[in-house]
C-alpha cells in the first residue's frame, strides 16, 4: 500500500560549503532568490524566529534531561520538538515572496494553531488560578520557556510591522500569538510537574519598597 502523500515537499538543499562571502556587503537572499538588505523587517521576522527555534530546542533538551526523573516532561519535550519543526515550516514560508510561495512549500496551517490550543488547554487545567503575575525562574525548564515566551512576542511584534508593509499568511500571526500563551502556560505546568513554587511577583520586594 502506497504511502498517503505528504502536504509539503521535503527539504531540497545541499549544504556542502557554509561561507559564500555573498553577504560581506549586507546583503542576502529570499528563498525565491531575491537579494535583500539583511536588516529588512522580512529578514528580522524569520531571524527572530530562528532565535526563538534555538530557545526553544534548549527547553527541549531541559524537559528530555528533567524527563529521566519526572517522565511526565517527556510530553512536553515531545511538544516542544514539535514546535520546532513548525517554526522551521514558518521561517520558510516567511523567507518567501506570497506571489512566490509554491503549493507545497512548508508553512503554517490552521491545523497547527488548533494543536497549540489543545495543547495550551490540556497543560491548564491541571493549574492552579494565579493571584499575582509570575517571574521567569524557580528552576531551569521555567525560565527557558519564559525566554522563549518573551522572544515568541518579539517575532510576533515583527511579524504585525511585516504584516503592515506586505501581505503575510493570517496563519503566522495566530500561531505566533497562541505559542507565546502556551510558552507561558507550559512554564508555569513544568513548575508544577517538578514540584518547584512559582515565583510570584511581590512589589513590596524592590529595593524603592523597603
Amino acid at each position: 500500500m502506497a504511502e498517503p502523500e505528504k502536504p509539503f515537499a521535503p527539504p531540497r538543499i545541499n549544504l556542502n560549503r557554509i561561507y559564500t562571502r555573498r553577504g560581506d556587503t549586507g546583503e542576502t537572499s529570499l528563498a525565491g532568490g531575491e537579494p535583500i538588505w539583511k536588516d529588512a523587517a522580512r529578514i528580522d521576522c524569520f531571524g527572530t524566529v530562528d532565535e526563538l527555534n534555538a530557545f526553544t530546542g534548549l527547553a527541549c533538551v531541559t524537559a528530555e534531561e528533567a524527563a529521566r526523573e519526572v517522565p511526565q516532561l517527556g510530553a512536553l519535550a515531545a511538544i516542544l520538538r514539535r514546535v520546532q519543526h513548525e517554526l522551521f515550516n514558518l521561517g520558510s514560508i516567511l523567507a518567501t515572496r506570497p506571489e512566490q510561495a509554491h503549493p507545497k512549500q512548508a508553512r503554517i496551517t490552521a491545523a497547527d494553531v488548533a494543536q497549540l490550543e489543545r495543547d495550551i488547554d490540556a497543560a491548564n487545567e491541571a493549574l492552579a488560578p494565579l493571584s499575582s503575575f509570575v517571574l521567569p525562574g524557580g528552576c531551569r525548564l521555567n525560565a527557558e520557556l519564559h525566554a522563549c515566551r518573551t522572544i515568541c512576542r518579539r517575532a510576533e511584534r515583527l511579524l504585525v510591522r511585516l504584516a503592515r508593509q506586505e501581505p503575510v499568511p493570517p496563519e503566522t500571526l495566530q500561531y505566533l500569538n497562541r505559542l507565546s500563551d502556551a510558552f507561558f502556560v507550559w512554564s508555569r505546568w513544568a513548575s508544577a510537574v517538578l514540584g518547584r513554587p512559582e515565583v510570584l511577583w511581590d512589589p513590596n520586594l524592590a529595593a524603592g519598597a523597603r
